[in-house]
């Protein structure tokens, strides 16, 4: 099954640069670029591609506008872009539905290892970067505006596979942890993400620091 992508960055050769690595790719079809966030909304309106790779500074439209029209509208699920120093805008990127982050000087063999786990539908949890960006984000925006912690529909083994993920543990590393089946992990993910009403595995992760079960800094 042919992974559909649409690249989406106003720098013409980091676009073209990942336009081609994807490109190369027995299983991945890159079906249109875009220089701006608005072409590349109606890219994918357009498309419907499976990623939208998506450059979190963008003229006329910025990245997180972009993420958030397309998460609404869409299935597409929402790669972002992003200088890590310099980007003070993820945690807002996170809630308009982004699935994860990489940074624009990403190896070839990561991109399309991110693509791809993207397009099965899982979030970017693992890489350092996402994980450092959603412990600053989170610990900015609390010293602003404590959030409530909203989890008490939630069973105490949701609980815990809340604490689990938050910790960027895949399936298999929660079940381990937990001693059950991945079978019955997958059903406390699909339990927690319903009940607090969130998009995936990285809005969950933001939802398990704000609720405090997860300090940032901490574990």
């Amino acid at each position: 099954m042919t992974i559909d992508v649409v690249v989406a960055d106003d720098q013409e050769l980091v676009r073209s640069g990942f336009a081609m690595i994807l490109g190369a790719q027995p299983d991945i079809t890159v079906v249109a670029e875009a220089g701006d966030g608005v072409q590349a909304v109606e890219a994918v309106r357009l498309h419907r591609p499976d990623v939208l790779l998506l450059d979190i500074r963008m003229p006329r439209m910025d990245g997180i506008e972009a993420a958030r029209v397309v998460c609404a509208e869409t299935g597409t699920r929402v790669l972002m872009l992003t200088t890590f120093d310099q980007d003070d805008y993820v945690y807002d990127a996170l809630y308009a539905g982004a699935s994860g982050f990489l940074l624009k000087d990403v190896r070839r063999d990561d991109l399309v290892h991110a693509v791809r786990v993207v397009a099965a539908g899982d979030s970017l949890l693992a890489p350092a970067v996402t994980r450092r960006l959603i412990d600053d984000m989170v610990r900015r925006r609390l010293r602003q505006n404590p959030a409530p912690t909203g989890l008490d529909g939630l069973t105490q083994r949701e609980r815990e596979t809340l604490v689990l993920l938050g910790r960027g543990l895949s399936n298999a590393e929660v079940a381990a942890e937990m001693l059950v089946s991945e079978h019955t992990v997958k059903t406390h993910v699909s339990n927690v993400l319903m009940k607090l009403g969130l998009r995936d595995r990285v809005q969950a992760v933001i939802a398990a620091y704000e609720s405090g079960l997860i300090q940032p800094g901490g574990r």
